[in-house]
């Protein structure tokens, strides 16, 4: 903190706050503030103490299934089997450090895309106000805040106009408060109460509310009170998400399989088999090991970070992992119209003036040259955007207003200067307008712009180059009708009025000026009694691409819906141009009131029970809701979750906020959002667009089916590990194969083809089927049916076929298998039988892992046949593809390794009669494919 005074900041007048702090009027200048930069440090809080990296390893190596493995191994040794139990344990070091290195990488990227979108501030240097990101901000720097602003540091108000301040993140009182730039009085200078509780100041991390202000900078970073105590979040842990849920819940479902099927294999070991216990105990291990999927975690949490990846490279900024899965199942969005749908490049192209006819163009060249001049003179002087280096800075619509005040040959840049503002009453989205008290020409003028029927309704008179008439009846219906016509065309509409103000409000205080005594009178007095100068009709033009994104969400079975503080006219026309409605029928052309059934404004909704409302979501897909409060978007979104739908929603303001918490994924404007919206969502679009956020659900969905991919890919290759232990006890035959074994095929040759799964691009197809339901867990019926009933059946089939054949080429029938088995259980048969068992061994093990190839080429799709898909692969996939073969054969032909492994080089004659195993398994499939297609359109032709 940089204060040379000796009392606190909140009790100096406000004229000694600049030199108190080592400022002037008008803030720092550059070289100054680079000196406390270097000095005092960053604008940010020290890094969180997060969970030491030791420990978060040690997470990955003790969570359940891990903890079942470990056990494993320990049993091994027990019963005598060391190379067996240190193989286990490898394993488990193995996946917990890969698990431990991509959630690492996870959230470093994370980090890096959040680093991308810094937090910019208005900030006056060397007398000019400019953007910095905040973190350059220092003690004596003064700000300009607006509405949705997140305050960077501890301030000092100066100048404040109706402002509100959010202080839920410091205090969690959820209502705004008033804070004001006064001068306390001794009283409340002595009262002994917290700093964020005095009404002269802004404290880091609260939130503009409502209104404007400029401040002070009086503490950053770690001196600031938010920084004082923001050590105590350090250990706060957040809910797991409903993926991280569903995950824990496979693993331990799938790990309660191995453990039971486990105990079993002991048991009838012990009693069919005539295993001794210490041979049983093994046996129970392979089956554990065998139903375990060790290389589940670090393949979902690289399938979620790759996705993140490639939504930024899209423009969708994901701030958490988790939200990539809710996407997937989004089933409902809510679109702002303004920048998301539109293109965001506001143009004024019409002006109505009183008298007219009918709207013209904006050019300068009409009719009533002085008349239009004076509106948009007004209408700039009622604005809060400027010029910065010949680039308007501010809200599209106000920079729009300058830019054709500029084009009519007015010079916005000095019309501030020349008509100095007295009083500001800040844009309210209930008023829906925003009045300011300006000096025009020695005479105190309101001057108010804002929707034209709330600015009407404060009118009494309009004025025409004839002068100024009483606003009647007919004339006030007249400017209604010319409103209605511009909004009908898609243009959004402000109306600007003004009127003298016989008693002159004080002016709002500079940094340099004593605060003003005089009581200001209330906003109401202020906008009563005024003159419509006009109406402007701005116009967005939606973004091109919006049309086909609509169509791809109508394909995808997913409900658009428009939401909107526009007139219902406006965002009529302009659902009308995407494509989200319908065109007008013929009798309907002509008509001035927006369709009803399908564009519902704020003041209809608000007569509407909430009952009546989800019977409207229910039964009506396309819908425009207009003129919306933020109160009734978030009763909106509610309403659609109680629906069971999974919302999408965007925002930009601060109003927005709760709508983007209340949503199962908010969407932020990048752009043109506020901070807070930014900070409330999961998601934000760097471009602003809508269809950026149909790409994002696009990946969201891929993101779902590549888990339920490589869920299915390792469940499928669990039955032919298991099947050798249950031919053992059915049979009376030797095990097929090994626990090492089954550890080669589940460490060496699928943790890289499963990664590969979980690394693939979207399906051609991800986005012509009905959204996921919320709730349906990853391991439903459908995906175990097909795991194990048809692609593991067939690989536990091939595999016992391969075994039993290689004795029967060596001229050993069944039966006479189960006489040789008790030798080779305890090891005492003779050694041409034992190299016999060895070779049949190897071609089990060969022949899982051949089967596993076409197993990975039919798990790329749930519904497509293999060769649909061979085309479009990421390389990650192909090379898991071929890793397969060639660690198999590392396996088989090195010596040192045939030897741990008990494996033993095979003749070449088998490899093409290998070759169709995957040809098995990929047949298999298509049959299952093609079945499913074929009951799926018979139960579809069935409810129609």
């Amino acid at each position: 903190m940089l204060l040379a005074a000796d009392r606190p900041i909140w009790c100096l007048p406000q004229e000694q706050v600049p030199s108190a702090l080592g400022s002037t009027a008008l803030g720092l200048g550059e070289e100054e503030a680079r000196r406390r930069l270097e000095r005092y440090g960053a604008n940010r809080l020290p890094a969180l103490r997060r969970r030491p990296l030791g420990l978060r390893l040690l997470d990955q190596l003790l969570h359940f299934m891990a903890l079942l493995l470990w056990l494993a191994g320990g049993l091994a040794f027990v019963a005598g089997t060391p190379q067996l139990g240190w193989a286990i344990w490898a394993v488990v070091l193995i996946n917990g450090l890969f698990s431990f290195l991509q959630e690492f990488q996870a959230e470093r990227t994370l980090a890096a895309l959040g680093r991308s979108l810094p937090q910019q501030v208005q900030v006056w240097r060397d007398g000019e106000l400019v953007f910095r990101p905040a973190e350059v901000l220092v003690a004596g720097d003064r700000l300009l805040l607006e509405e949705g602003d997140r305050v960077p540091a501890d301030c000092r108000l100066a100048v404040s106009h109706g402002l509100l301040v959010d202080l839920s993140v410091l205090t969690g009182e959820a209502l705004p408060v008033a804070r004001e730039a006064t001068d306390l009085s001794s009283a409340e200078q002595a009262c002994p109460i917290a700093p964020g509780e005095r009404p002269n100041l802004l404290l880091a991390g609260s939130a503009i509310a409502a209104g404007r202000c400029e401040a002070f900078a009086y503490a950053t970073g770690p001196e600031t009170e938010f920084g004082q105590v923001a050590h105590l979040t350090a250990g706060t842990r957040r809910g797991a998400s409903t993926l991280e849920t569903q995950v824990a819940r496979i693993v331990h479902t799938v790990s309660t399989i191995a453990i039971s099927m486990g105990l079993l294999a002991f048991a009838l070991s012990l009693v069919l088999v005539g295993m001794t216990p210490l041979e049983s105990l093994v046996f129970a291990i392979g089956i554990i090991v065998a139903n375990v999927p060790e290389g589940l975690l670090p393949t979902v949490t690289l399938a979620l970070a790759l996705s993140v990846q490639r939504m930024a490279r899209r423009q969708a900024l994901v701030r958490r992992l988790s939200a990539v899965e809710t996407l997937g199942s989004v089933s409902v969005i809510c679109s702002d119209k303004t920048g998301t749908l539109t293109g965001n490049r506001m143009a004024v192209e019409e002006i109505w003036l009183p008298g007219e006819a009918a709207a013209q163009s904006a050019d300068p060249g009409g009719d009533s040259p002085a008349t239009r001049m004076a509106l948009l003179k007004a209408a700039c002087l009622c604005s809060n955007a400027r010029f910065d280096r010949d680039q308007p800075v501010g809200d599209p619509t106000e920079t729009a207003l300058l830019q054709a005040a500029r084009d009519a040959g007015l010079e916005p840049e000095t019309l501030d200067r020349r008509h100095r503002r007295l009083r500001e009453v800040p844009f309210d989205s209930h008023r829906r307008r925003m009045t300011v008290v300006v000096d025009w020409e020695g005479t105190a003028m309101v001057i108010t712009k804002g929707a034209p029927a709330d600015v009407l309704a404060q009118c009494r008179s309009w004025r025409t180059p004839r002068g100024d008439e009483a606003l009647d009846p007919h004339r006030r219906q007249r400017a209604l009708d010319a409103n209605a016509a511009l909004a009908g065309s898609g243009f959004r509409v402000l109306a600007v009025a003004l009127r003298p103000l016989e008693t002159a409000p004080a002016p709002a205080q500079p940094a340099s000026a004593q605060p003003a005594s005089v009581e200001m009178d209330p906003a109401q007095e202020l906008e009563t009694g005024q003159i419509l100068l006009g109406l402007i009709g701005l116009y967005d033009p939606p973004r091109p691409e919006v049309p086909e994104a609509i169509r791809r969400c109508r394909e995808a079975g997913i409900k658009i819906t428009m939401v909107t503080g526009d007139h219902g006219l406006t965002a009529q026309a302009i659902a009308r141009q995407i494509g989200l409605l319908d065109p007008p029928s013929p009798q309907a052309q002509s008509g001035c009131l927006a369709d009803p059934v399908r564009v519902i404004e704020g003041s209809t909704l608000a007569r509407i029970s909430d009952l009546q409302l989800r019977q409207l979501l229910k039964y009506r897909h396309r819908l425009v809701f207009a003129r919306m409060a933020p109160e009734q978007k978030l009763r909106l979104v509610q309403a659609y979750r109680a629906l069971g739908e999974v919302v999408a929603v965007t925002g930009d303001g601060v109003n927005d906020a709760p709508a983007l918490r209340a949503a199962d994924v908010g969407v932020a404007m990048g752009r043109s959002g506020t901070d807070v919206a930014r900070e409330a969502a999961d998601m934000v679009l760097l471009d602003d667009n809508f269809a950026t956020i149909v790409e994002a659900v696009r990946q969201g969905r891929a993101v779902v089916a590549n888990i339920g991919k490589f869920i299915t890919y390792i469940l499928a290759s669990n039955v032919p590990e298991i099947a050798p232990f249950l031919a053992m006890v059915a049979l009376r035959i030797p095990a097929a194969l090994t626990v090492l074994q089954i550890l080669a095929v589940d460490l060496g040759t699928d943790l890289l083809p499963a990664l590969g799964l979980g690394a693939e691009p979207p399906e051609p197809g991800v986005m012509r089927v009905p959204p996921r339901p919320r709730g349906l867990p990853l391991l439903n019926r459908g995906l175990l049916l097909r795991a194990y009933l048809v692609l593991g059946l067939v690989e536990g089939l091939v595999a016992m076929a391969g075994y039993l054949l290689v004795w029967q080429a060596n001229g050993v029938d069944l039966v006479q298998l189960q006489t040789l088995a008790p030798a080779l259980l305890h090891r005492s048969a003779p050694p041409a039988v034992e190299e016999i068992q060895r070779r049949a061994s190897t071609v089990a093990f060969c022949l899982i892992v051949a089967c596993q190839m076409g197993n990975l080429l039919a798990c790329r799709s749930a519904r497509l046949p293999f060769w649909h898909r061979l085309r479009s692969a990421s390389p990650l996939l192909w090379l898991g593809w071929l890793s397969q073969p060639l660690v198999a054969s590392t396996l088989v032909l090195l010596p040192a390794l045939a030897g741990v492994f008990t494996l033993t080089p095979l003749s070449p004659r088998l490899v093409l009669p290998m070759a169709l195993a995957p040809l098995a398994v990929l047949l298999a499939d298509s049959v299952h494919k093609r079945l499913g297609r074929r009951l799926w359109s018979a139960g579809a032709a069935g409810t129609v």
